[in-house]
Protein backbone atom coordinates (compact mmCIF):
# COMPACT_ATOMS: atom_id res chain seq x y z
CA UNK A 1 0.00 0.00 0.00
CA UNK A 2 1.57 3.28 -0.63
CA UNK A 3 1.57 6.09 2.43
CA UNK A 4 0.00 9.38 2.31
CA UNK A 5 3.16 11.77 2.49
CA UNK A 6 3.62 15.25 2.40
CA UNK A 7 5.18 16.36 -0.81
CA UNK A 8 6.37 19.34 -2.68
CA UNK A 9 3.81 19.37 -5.56
CA UNK A 10 1.16 18.35 -3.49
CA UNK A 11 -0.23 21.84 -2.67
CA UNK A 12 -1.24 22.77 -6.23
CA UNK A 13 -4.62 20.95 -6.19
CA UNK A 14 -6.41 22.95 -3.87
CA UNK A 15 -4.93 26.01 -5.89
CA UNK A 16 -6.59 24.90 -9.33
CA UNK A 17 -9.37 26.77 -10.69
CA UNK A 18 -12.23 25.02 -12.27
CA UNK A 19 -12.68 25.28 -16.35
CA UNK A 20 -14.55 22.81 -18.88
CA UNK A 21 -12.51 21.45 -21.87
CA UNK A 22 -13.98 17.78 -23.58
CA UNK A 23 -10.99 14.97 -22.77
CA UNK A 24 -11.14 11.63 -22.05
CA UNK A 25 -12.45 9.79 -18.87
CA UNK A 26 -11.45 7.11 -16.79
CA UNK A 27 -14.03 7.21 -14.18
CA UNK A 28 -17.08 6.44 -16.02
CA UNK A 29 -15.10 3.42 -18.35
CA UNK A 30 -14.07 2.13 -14.74
CA UNK A 31 -17.71 2.46 -13.34
CA UNK A 32 -19.73 0.71 -16.67
CA UNK A 33 -16.54 -1.62 -17.04
CA UNK A 34 -14.06 -2.42 -13.99
CA UNK A 35 -12.96 -6.27 -14.02
CA UNK A 36 -12.62 -6.77 -10.25
CA UNK A 37 -11.12 -10.04 -10.71
CA UNK A 38 -7.82 -8.32 -11.38
CA UNK A 39 -8.00 -7.02 -7.28
CA UNK A 40 -4.84 -7.68 -5.58
CA UNK A 41 -5.54 -9.80 -2.34
CA UNK A 42 -4.38 -9.48 1.26
CA UNK A 43 -3.10 -5.92 2.43
CA UNK A 44 -3.00 -4.34 -0.78
CA UNK A 45 -4.88 -1.62 -2.35
CA UNK A 46 -7.75 -2.74 -4.64
CA UNK A 47 -6.91 -2.44 -8.23
CA UNK A 48 -9.86 -2.46 -11.19
CA UNK A 49 -8.69 -4.04 -14.37
CA UNK A 50 -9.98 -1.76 -17.69
CA UNK A 51 -11.67 -4.19 -20.02
CA UNK A 52 -11.12 -3.91 -23.62
CA UNK A 53 -13.92 -2.29 -24.65
CA UNK A 54 -13.02 -0.04 -22.08
CA UNK A 55 -9.79 0.95 -23.05
CA UNK A 56 -11.21 0.97 -26.89
CA UNK A 57 -13.36 4.07 -25.40
CA UNK A 58 -10.17 5.68 -24.00
CA UNK A 59 -9.47 6.88 -27.94
CA UNK A 60 -13.14 7.30 -29.09
CA UNK A 61 -13.49 11.13 -29.00
CA UNK A 62 -17.43 10.80 -28.94
CA UNK A 63 -16.93 9.16 -25.96
CA UNK A 64 -15.06 12.39 -24.27
CA UNK A 65 -17.31 13.83 -21.75
CA UNK A 66 -17.28 17.16 -20.52
CA UNK A 67 -15.92 18.14 -16.82
CA UNK A 68 -19.18 18.01 -15.12
CA UNK A 69 -19.68 14.41 -16.23
CA UNK A 70 -16.62 13.25 -15.73
CA UNK A 71 -17.09 15.12 -12.19
CA UNK A 72 -20.07 12.76 -12.14
CA UNK A 73 -18.82 9.39 -13.43
CA UNK A 74 -15.75 9.87 -11.20
CA UNK A 75 -17.72 10.39 -8.01
CA UNK A 76 -19.49 6.73 -9.30
CA UNK A 77 -16.34 5.50 -9.07
CA UNK A 78 -14.66 5.71 -6.25
CA UNK A 79 -18.01 5.00 -4.30
CA UNK A 80 -17.69 1.69 -6.53
CA UNK A 81 -14.17 0.63 -5.82
CA UNK A 82 -14.71 1.82 -2.26
CA UNK A 83 -17.36 -1.13 -2.05
CA UNK A 84 -15.31 -3.22 -3.83
CA UNK A 85 -12.92 -3.29 -1.18
CA UNK A 86 -15.03 -3.01 1.67
CA UNK A 87 -14.01 0.27 2.68
CA UNK A 88 -15.55 3.75 3.60
CA UNK A 89 -12.64 6.07 2.35
CA UNK A 90 -9.84 6.39 0.18
CA UNK A 91 -7.10 6.46 2.99
CA UNK A 92 -7.26 4.10 6.00
CA UNK A 93 -6.60 4.41 9.34
CA UNK A 94 -3.22 3.55 9.02
CA UNK A 95 -2.86 6.35 6.80
CA UNK A 96 -2.28 4.22 3.72
CA UNK A 97 -4.46 4.12 0.60
CA UNK A 98 -7.32 1.99 0.64
CA UNK A 99 -7.85 1.66 -3.40
CA UNK A 100 -5.63 2.07 -6.03
CA UNK A 101 -5.96 5.25 -8.19
CA UNK A 102 -3.39 4.38 -10.80
CA UNK A 103 -5.70 3.36 -13.28
CA UNK A 104 -7.45 7.09 -13.04
CA UNK A 105 -6.38 9.44 -16.06
CA UNK A 106 -5.35 12.58 -14.91
CA UNK A 107 -7.95 14.73 -15.79
CA UNK A 108 -10.12 12.32 -13.44
CA UNK A 109 -7.20 12.66 -10.30
CA UNK A 110 -7.34 16.40 -11.08
CA UNK A 111 -11.54 16.96 -10.90
CA UNK A 112 -11.11 15.10 -7.18
CA UNK A 113 -7.93 17.38 -6.35
CA UNK A 114 -9.73 20.46 -7.00
CA UNK A 115 -13.10 18.92 -5.55
CA UNK A 116 -14.45 20.54 -8.29
CA UNK A 117 -18.61 20.41 -7.63
CA UNK A 118 -18.09 19.89 -4.34
CA UNK A 119 -18.36 16.28 -4.68
CA UNK A 120 -15.18 15.19 -2.84
CA UNK A 121 -14.03 14.49 0.69
CA UNK A 122 -11.37 16.43 1.86
CA UNK A 123 -9.47 12.67 1.88
CA UNK A 124 -10.08 11.99 -1.27
CA UNK A 125 -8.34 15.64 -2.64
CA UNK A 126 -5.63 14.53 -0.38
CA UNK A 127 -5.16 11.14 -1.85
CA UNK A 128 -5.39 12.15 -5.35
CA UNK A 129 -3.58 15.00 -5.04
CA UNK A 130 -0.29 12.89 -4.00
CA UNK A 131 -1.31 10.11 -6.57
CA UNK A 132 -0.57 13.81 -9.32
CA UNK A 133 2.61 14.34 -7.31
CA UNK A 134 3.59 10.95 -7.50
CA UNK A 135 2.93 10.71 -11.58
CA UNK A 136 5.11 14.42 -11.28
CA UNK A 137 7.93 12.42 -9.66
CA UNK A 138 7.78 9.62 -11.85
CA UNK A 139 7.70 11.33 -14.91
CA UNK A 140 11.03 13.43 -13.71
CA UNK A 141 12.93 10.59 -11.91
CA UNK A 142 14.38 8.93 -15.35
CA UNK A 143 15.62 11.89 -15.93
CA UNK A 144 17.02 12.85 -12.88
CA UNK A 145 19.00 9.24 -13.44
CA UNK A 146 20.00 10.14 -16.52
CA UNK A 147 21.34 13.49 -15.70
CA UNK A 148 23.76 11.82 -13.06
CA UNK A 149 25.09 9.69 -15.77
CA UNK A 150 25.65 12.77 -18.27
CA UNK A 151 25.40 16.08 -15.72
CA UNK A 152 22.77 17.16 -18.19
CA UNK A 153 20.37 19.06 -16.05
CA UNK A 154 18.63 20.53 -19.01
CA UNK A 155 17.14 17.07 -19.89
CA UNK A 156 15.29 17.61 -16.32
CA UNK A 157 13.51 20.27 -17.47
CA UNK A 158 12.41 18.92 -20.91
CA UNK A 159 10.89 15.98 -18.35
CA UNK A 160 8.79 18.50 -16.40
CA UNK A 161 7.76 20.50 -19.20
CA UNK A 162 6.40 17.31 -21.59
CA UNK A 163 4.33 16.37 -18.80
CA UNK A 164 3.27 20.32 -17.88
CA UNK A 165 2.16 20.43 -21.59
CA UNK A 166 0.21 16.85 -21.16
CA UNK A 167 -2.24 18.42 -18.94
CA UNK A 168 -6.03 18.92 -19.56
CA UNK A 169 -7.69 22.17 -20.56
CA UNK A 170 -8.98 22.02 -16.87
CA UNK A 171 -5.81 22.28 -15.61
CA UNK A 172 -3.68 24.26 -18.50
CA UNK A 173 -6.80 27.41 -17.52
CA UNK A 174 -5.45 27.65 -14.06
CA UNK A 175 -2.78 30.21 -12.59
CA UNK A 176 -1.09 27.35 -10.59
CA UNK A 177 -0.79 25.42 -14.03
CA UNK A 178 0.31 28.79 -15.60
CA UNK A 179 2.96 29.58 -12.61
CA UNK A 180 4.58 26.30 -12.91
CA UNK A 181 4.98 26.08 -16.65
CA UNK A 182 6.47 29.57 -16.94
CA UNK A 183 8.59 28.60 -14.47
CA UNK A 184 9.78 25.55 -15.90
CA UNK A 185 9.63 27.44 -19.50
CA UNK A 186 12.67 29.42 -17.55
CA UNK A 187 14.18 26.36 -16.38
CA UNK A 188 14.90 24.77 -19.72
CA UNK A 189 16.08 28.01 -21.32
CA UNK A 190 18.52 28.31 -18.56
CA UNK A 191 19.74 24.87 -18.48
CA UNK A 192 19.99 25.11 -22.72
CA UNK A 193 22.63 28.42 -22.16
CA UNK A 194 24.35 26.02 -19.28
CA UNK A 195 23.16 22.18 -19.17
CA UNK A 196 25.57 21.78 -16.02
CA UNK A 197 24.19 24.19 -13.73
CA UNK A 198 20.89 23.56 -12.05
CA UNK A 199 18.90 27.31 -11.67
CA UNK A 200 18.72 28.20 -8.55
CA UNK A 201 17.04 31.44 -8.86
CA UNK A 202 13.39 30.67 -10.48
CA UNK A 203 9.99 31.26 -8.46
CA UNK A 204 7.29 28.49 -8.02
CA UNK A 205 10.17 26.28 -10.14
CA UNK A 206 8.97 22.50 -9.31
CA UNK A 207 11.81 21.24 -10.50
CA UNK A 208 14.13 22.67 -7.89
CA UNK A 209 11.31 21.69 -5.29
CA UNK A 210 11.82 17.74 -6.58
CA UNK A 211 15.33 17.69 -6.47
CA UNK A 212 15.96 19.27 -3.26
CA UNK A 213 14.08 15.91 -1.74
CA UNK A 214 14.60 13.55 -4.69
CA UNK A 215 17.74 14.09 -5.65
CA UNK A 216 18.52 10.38 -6.49
CA UNK A 217 16.00 9.98 -8.80
CA UNK A 218 14.22 6.82 -6.85
CA UNK A 219 10.45 6.30 -6.67
CA UNK A 220 8.11 4.49 -4.74
CA UNK A 221 8.70 1.06 -3.96
CA UNK A 222 7.63 -1.50 -7.38
CA UNK A 223 5.55 -4.18 -6.17
CA UNK A 224 6.78 -7.77 -5.72
CA UNK A 225 7.73 -8.98 -8.95
CA UNK A 226 5.46 -12.16 -8.41
CA UNK A 227 2.47 -10.20 -7.16
CA UNK A 228 2.70 -8.23 -10.80
CA UNK A 229 2.34 -11.67 -12.53
CA UNK A 230 0.06 -12.80 -10.20
CA UNK A 231 -2.47 -9.84 -10.56
CA UNK A 232 -1.31 -10.49 -15.21
CA UNK A 233 -2.28 -13.72 -14.90
CA UNK A 234 -5.96 -12.84 -13.63
CA UNK A 235 -5.94 -10.29 -16.17
CA UNK A 236 -5.67 -12.49 -19.00
CA UNK A 237 -8.03 -14.88 -17.67
CA UNK A 238 -10.64 -13.02 -17.04
CA UNK A 239 -9.91 -11.75 -21.51
CA UNK A 240 -9.93 -15.34 -21.82
CA UNK A 241 -13.21 -16.17 -19.32
CA UNK A 242 -15.08 -12.90 -21.77
CA UNK A 243 -14.19 -14.52 -25.52
CA UNK A 244 -14.82 -17.85 -24.41
CA UNK A 245 -18.51 -16.30 -22.90
CA UNK A 246 -18.52 -15.22 -26.69
CA UNK A 247 -18.09 -18.23 -27.94
CA UNK A 248 -14.22 -17.63 -29.09
CA UNK A 249 -11.00 -18.45 -28.25
CA UNK A 250 -8.18 -16.63 -26.88
CA UNK A 251 -5.52 -15.42 -29.50
CA UNK A 252 -2.05 -13.75 -29.28
CA UNK A 253 -1.12 -14.03 -32.93
CA UNK A 254 -2.43 -10.53 -34.55
CA UNK A 255 -2.24 -13.05 -38.08
CA UNK A 256 -5.39 -14.80 -36.54
CA UNK A 257 -8.40 -14.47 -38.71
CA UNK A 258 -9.96 -16.19 -36.15
CA UNK A 259 -10.80 -15.68 -32.07
CA UNK A 260 -10.75 -12.75 -30.23
CA UNK A 261 -7.22 -10.94 -29.85
CA UNK A 262 -6.04 -10.55 -26.17
CA UNK A 263 -5.47 -7.26 -25.84
CA UNK A 264 -1.80 -6.20 -23.65
CA UNK A 265 -2.60 -2.61 -24.03
CA UNK A 266 -3.69 -1.88 -20.42
CA UNK A 267 -0.50 -3.51 -19.39
CA UNK A 268 2.29 -1.40 -18.33
CA UNK A 269 5.70 -2.43 -19.50
CA UNK A 270 7.06 -3.89 -16.08
CA UNK A 271 3.70 -6.42 -16.03
CA UNK A 272 4.86 -6.98 -19.80
CA UNK A 273 8.47 -8.06 -18.26
CA UNK A 274 6.89 -10.49 -15.89
CA UNK A 275 4.84 -12.33 -18.86
CA UNK A 276 7.86 -12.07 -21.15
CA UNK A 277 10.18 -13.72 -18.52
CA UNK A 278 7.76 -16.00 -16.61
CA UNK A 279 10.00 -16.66 -13.95
CA UNK A 280 6.86 -18.56 -12.14
CA UNK A 281 5.73 -20.38 -14.78
CA UNK A 282 2.44 -18.81 -15.27
CA UNK A 283 2.09 -17.97 -18.72
CA UNK A 284 2.50 -19.83 -21.66
CA UNK A 285 4.73 -19.53 -24.62
CA UNK A 286 2.36 -18.01 -26.88
CA UNK A 287 1.40 -15.46 -23.82
CA UNK A 288 5.28 -14.82 -23.74
CA UNK A 289 6.17 -14.26 -26.93
CA UNK A 290 3.10 -11.52 -27.19
CA UNK A 291 4.32 -9.67 -24.20
CA UNK A 292 7.62 -9.57 -25.56
CA UNK A 293 6.86 -8.08 -29.03
CA UNK A 294 4.61 -6.04 -26.93
CA UNK A 295 7.66 -4.73 -25.10
CA UNK A 296 9.65 -4.11 -27.76
CA UNK A 297 7.39 -2.55 -29.67
CA UNK A 298 7.04 -0.07 -27.05
CA UNK A 299 10.64 0.84 -26.89
CA UNK A 300 10.79 1.29 -30.65
CA UNK A 301 8.43 3.93 -29.83
CA UNK A 302 10.46 5.55 -27.30
CA UNK A 303 13.72 5.66 -29.19
CA UNK A 304 11.22 6.62 -32.53
CA UNK A 305 10.76 9.86 -30.37
CA UNK A 306 13.92 10.84 -28.97
CA UNK A 307 15.10 10.49 -33.02
CA UNK A 308 11.88 12.88 -33.94
CA UNK A 309 13.39 15.15 -31.37
CA UNK A 310 16.50 15.45 -32.28
CA UNK A 311 15.73 16.41 -35.73
CA UNK A 312 13.08 18.97 -35.04
CA UNK A 313 15.50 20.53 -32.24
CA UNK A 314 18.70 20.34 -34.63
CA UNK A 315 20.16 18.44 -31.47
CA UNK A 316 21.73 14.98 -31.95
CA UNK A 317 22.71 14.72 -27.82
CA UNK A 318 18.42 14.13 -27.69
CA UNK A 319 18.66 10.53 -29.13
CA UNK A 320 21.54 9.46 -26.74
CA UNK A 321 19.37 11.22 -24.53
CA UNK A 322 16.21 9.82 -24.83
CA UNK A 323 17.81 5.83 -25.22
CA UNK A 324 18.80 6.68 -21.63
CA UNK A 325 16.08 8.25 -20.00
CA UNK A 326 14.04 5.34 -21.39
CA UNK A 327 16.76 3.15 -19.84
CA UNK A 328 16.81 4.44 -16.74
CA UNK A 329 12.97 4.10 -16.27
CA UNK A 330 12.89 0.35 -17.03
CA UNK A 331 12.74 -1.78 -14.07
CA UNK A 332 16.05 -4.61 -13.47
CA UNK A 333 12.98 -6.86 -14.98
CA UNK A 334 12.34 -4.32 -18.07
CA UNK A 335 16.33 -4.15 -18.70
CA UNK A 336 16.34 -8.33 -18.66
CA UNK A 337 13.44 -9.00 -20.89
CA UNK A 338 14.23 -6.15 -23.18
CA UNK A 339 18.00 -7.43 -23.33
CA UNK A 340 18.97 -3.65 -22.61
CA UNK A 341 22.04 -4.09 -21.07
CA UNK A 342 24.92 -1.68 -19.03
CA UNK A 343 26.99 -1.95 -22.34
CA UNK A 344 24.23 -0.89 -24.52
CA UNK A 345 23.55 2.02 -21.55
CA UNK A 346 26.95 2.87 -22.20
CA UNK A 347 27.13 2.77 -25.62
CA UNK A 348 24.25 5.46 -25.75
CA UNK A 349 26.05 7.39 -22.88
CA UNK A 350 29.76 7.16 -25.33
CA UNK A 351 27.48 8.19 -27.93
CA UNK A 352 25.75 11.23 -26.10
CA UNK A 353 29.65 12.34 -24.93
CA UNK A 354 31.08 12.74 -28.21
CA UNK A 355 27.34 14.46 -29.84
CA UNK A 356 28.19 17.26 -26.63
CA UNK A 357 31.16 17.55 -27.90
CA UNK A 358 31.01 17.92 -31.75
CA UNK A 359 28.31 20.39 -30.88
CA UNK A 360 30.11 22.44 -28.24
CA UNK A 361 33.19 22.49 -30.69
CA UNK A 362 30.85 23.87 -33.31
CA UNK A 363 29.10 26.51 -30.67
CA UNK A 364 32.84 27.70 -30.30
CA UNK A 365 32.59 26.42 -26.12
Amino acid sequence: MTSINNNPYSYLGSAYARAGSPQASSAGILLNDADSSGASQGNGATNLTLSEAARARLTDASAQPDFATLTGDMRAALDKAYVAAKVTGPIGADGKTTVDLSSFDRRSLFAVSTNNGGKFSPDEQKAASTELSNRFNDALAPAVATSKLTGNINAVYNAALDYFDGASGEEKATAAWSALHTAVTKGVQATRQDPSKAPTSIANDPVAAYLSGNGDGGTSTPADFSTVAKRVRATLDAQAKAAATAAKNQVFDPLRKTGQQADLTGLDNRSLAAVSLNQDGLFSKQESFAAKQALDARNRASILTALNRSQSTGDPTQLSLGILNTYSSMSAEERQASNWTPTFRDHALANYKSSSHIMAMLRGH
